[in-house]
């Protein structure tokens, strides 16, 4: 996943982290301030301890709040209308104060993180929603849709993270790779290095380090974004569709794009083959 989001160097790290991380149960209980406020929406329930000295106000915790379930709002209603993805329970949300954040997380992966999912999202904050908060709280919903919409289903992480990636993308417009995410692709199809969807198929990249992950998140974006490209994105809810019906990717694949995985796995690296 690119850098820069959150704070420099960080990734909103995804996967179901459930296989990695057990957050601590007193980690709700206690935040910034000694306490966490708790605010619900439609389909979410947020609790935030960022160190905002403001209640109200244009800059106050409130308006934060807010702010925060409108963007988790909107990528519900994102998500159920691109890629079908629709949980009917309510997914819980945890938005940390940036200190108390990298202090009890920091240690949990070999890059810095801006925010995972495990059971939970959780994401480390600032005093206002920002572009990066925006793309983190996109990024993450869709994790949290698929653990609820295809429960006990471990998705190869290419899938999960290249759809998240794909999906986080569009939370700012943006409908393609970024150039750093291009050319972090270019640069190891030409020095052949690109992972095999097999290599990239484990549960989470979070024990990758530094560079091996941002290839894993650059490379899992780019396949979903070329599959984008060529087929169309009602394609891609198609598959998505077919694979909380069957709880099978390879097979849903099959069907949806009527070529196996591995075929269009070929066609991919043929397109970033140099000259290609």
């Amino acid at each position: 996943m690119p850098p820069s989001r959150g704070w420099p160097g960080s990734w909103a790290v995804a996967g179901l982290l459930l296989i990695l991380v057990a957050v601590p149960a007193q980690a709700i209980d206690r935040g910034a301030d000694g306490e966490f406020s708790k605010r619900d929406s439609s389909h979410f329930v947020l609790f935030q301890d960022v160190d905002i000295d403001q209640t109200s106000g244009l800059r106050g915790s409130r308006r934060f709040e807010q702010d925060v379930l409108e963007t988790l709002e909107g990528a519900y209603q994102r998500a159920d209308r691109q890629l079908g993805l629709r949980p009917q329970r309510d997914i819980t949300v945890i938005v940390y104060d940036p200190a108390v954040f990298d202090a009890q997380f920091s240690g949990l992966f070999k890059f810095p993180a801006a925010g995972f999912y495990g059971g939970q999202i959780q994401v480390r904050g600032g005093e206002r929603v920002s572009s990066s908060l925006i793309q983190v709280l996109h990024h993450e919903h869709v994790h949290a849709a698929f653990d609820l919409d295809v429960s006990g289903l471990t998705l190869p992480a290419w899938f999960n993270e290249g759809i998240a990636e794909w999906f986080e993308a569009g939370a700012l417009g943006r409908s393609t790779l970024s150039r750093a995410e291009a050319r972090r692709v270019s640069e190891a199809a030409a020095e052949g290095r690109l992972f095999s969807l097999s290599e990239l198929s484990k549960p989470t990249f979070g024990r990758m380090g530094p560079g091996s992950a941002r290839l894993a998140y650059a490379e899992s974006h780019a396949f979903i974004d070329y599959l984008v490209d060529v087929h169309g994105a009602q394609k891609l809810r198609e598959w998505i569709q077919a694979v909380v019906r069957t709880r099978d990717v390879e097979r849903s694949a099959r069907r949806t794009y009527r070529a196996e995985l591995s075929i269009l796995e070929e066609r991919f690296r043929e397109r970033w083959a140099p000259g290609g």
